[in-house]
């Protein structure tokens, strides 16, 4: 059985996830208030619809309390997002995300019972400035406002020794729970395992501490 979601709002983060789901086969209602956009996703999604998603007699109309998950993606107007995320607590929806415009908003959104609020702007904003700070830095995934996994490069400056020889987590007191080598991927790698130059290191951790393993290893 296909899995079935809705997207509420088209714009650029929404209209992204309406395509990929698609492409991964689920099948996707497609809501946003202006027939613009609307039209530009009907022959993407599997139905795409001109609605008011704060008001709640629409809502029951479209069946949207029949679905599982529920992906708010409506941009610059917080007060629809947040009207849309409250009656669709009511009604009982199963999963709700929804795309939060600052913390404020979000901390709103965490109290009326958004099941997950992601920060795609501020998301991106820091993954790129870790990008910045070194080459060997590819990618950043915040886990809580405190912890974070990294996939790192491993540069001349580590790359040869074992992860017993490095003692990064007594070191550091970071993990390295992965290490991507072509195409394989060691999943918690042995103490002797050696890192060769080129491979990527999953790193998960305090952010202070992975930072301060950055700047020390991988300047």
């Amino acid at each position: 059985m296909k899995k079935e979601f809705v997207v509420v709002g088209l714009g650029r983060f929404g209209g992204s996830i309406v395509r990929e789901l698609i492409r991964l086969g689920a099948d996707v209602l497609a809501i946003d208030a202006e027939a613009e956009r609307v039209d530009e996703f009907a022959k993407i999604a599997t139905q795409a619809v001109i609605a008011d998603t704060t008001d709640e007699e629409v809502i029951i109309s479209l069946g949207l309390r029949n679905f599982e998950h529920v992906i708010i993606a409506i941009g610059e107007n917080i007060q629809a997002s947040i009207l849309t995320t409250l009656i669709l607590k009511d009604l009982g929806v199963q999963q709700i995300t929804v795309k939060a415009q600052n913390d404020y908003h979000a901390r709103v959104l965490h109290k009326i019972g958004a099941d997950h609020v992601v920060h795609p702007e501020r998301d991106m904003g820091i993954r790129i400035a870790n990008n910045m700070m070194s080459s060997n830095v590819l990618d950043y995934l915040e886990l809580s406002d405190e912890h974070s996994i990294m996939e790192i490069r491993a540069n001349d400056r580590i790359a040869g020794y074992s992860l017993l020889d490095l003692d990064i987590r007594a070191k550091y007191g970071i993990n390295i729970v992965g290490l991507k080598r072509g195409e394989s991927i060691i999943i918690s790698p042995a103490a002797d395992d050696k890192i060769l130059l080129g491979d990527i290191l999953l790193v998960i951790g305090a952010d202070v501490d992975i930072n301060r393993f950055v700047k020390k290893m991988m300047s």
